[in-house]
């Protein structure tokens, strides 16, 4: 029976994206030292927000961008690889392809949590706070969940360029959706109205909801159907990106 995760291989791309500098800079140190900057660097970081304070609240933020940054980075790799011929590679070996996707999911899971991790340690130890330990757990929980939205838009990404340049872009442009998400600075008035509609929004939103339960830094609040159906149409217009990626890239074989 063949295994769904290949153990040789899930070791092979551990040690090659930690040998990645590219993979390590973005996806470990940026969202830490963004906190830093923006969190617990910041005065107003031990004023209270909901159920936590606001160094809590740019943690978990900063949390949702690393994990983000690495679901979407390394699964348009992994699509990129199979554009450039690496499937009919692995043909000539026992791997599936099924065990290839999965373990490409893993490892980009795997460095989501570890993204994760260093910025809710560097949280814990200058400052961030919330009323009850299982809103820290329930944060992570739901960015780790809803992170998997972004591996469907890494890999359209990856599958729509077919080149190395896909991780790239796919980087890049969760920055672009952080900053003009509600991410990394609360946005107020024409700029928030129109942050409700982008891919980053719901998503920031629904992993704070533990400590903020729809709360706004900027005042108002979100309900939470609006920021569950901002979720649920960027991971079908992903989806979407995904088929079409698809279609692209068997029209060039």
């Amino acid at each position: 029976m063949t295994a769904l995760v290949s153990s040789p291989l899930y070791r092979t791309e551990a040690l090659r994206q930690i040998r990645n500098p590219y993979t390590l800079v973005f996806t470990l140190v940026m969202p830490v030292a963004m906190y830093v900057l923006f969190g617990a660097g910041m005065e107003y970081g031990s004023q209270g927000v909901g159920h936590a304070n606001v160094a809590f609240y740019i943690m978990v933020s900063m949390g949702a961008f690393g994990t983000a940054t690495a679901m979407s980075s390394l699964c348009s790799l992994a699509a990129a690889e199979i554009g450039q011929g690496w499937g009919r590679q692995l043909a000539l070996t026992p791997l599936t392809t099924t065990a290839y996707a999965a373990t490409k999911l893993l490892t980009a899971l795997s460095f989501a949590a570890l993204s994760l991790a260093a910025v809710y340690v560097a949280g814990l130890t200058t400052g961030a706070a919330a009323d009850d330990a299982w809103r820290w757990f329930a944060a992570a929980g739901l960015t780790l969940g809803l992170g998997l939205v972004y591996g469907l838009y890494g890999l359209g990404v990856g599958l729509a360029f077919n080149s190395d340049s896909g991780a790239a872009l796919a980087s890049i442009s969760i920055s672009f959706f952080g900053f003009f998400g509600n991410v990394f600075v609360p946005l107020e008035g024409g700029m928030l109205d129109v942050a409700k509609f982008t891919p980053m929004y719901g998503f920031a939103a629904l992993v704070r909801w533990p400590a903020t339960a729809g709360q706004l830094v900027s005042g108002g609040s979100d309900p939470l159907w609006a920021v569950t159906l901002n979720v649920l149409v960027w991971a079908l217009l992903f989806a979407a990106l995904v088929r079409l990626g698809v279609l692209r890239s068997r029209a060039r074989r």
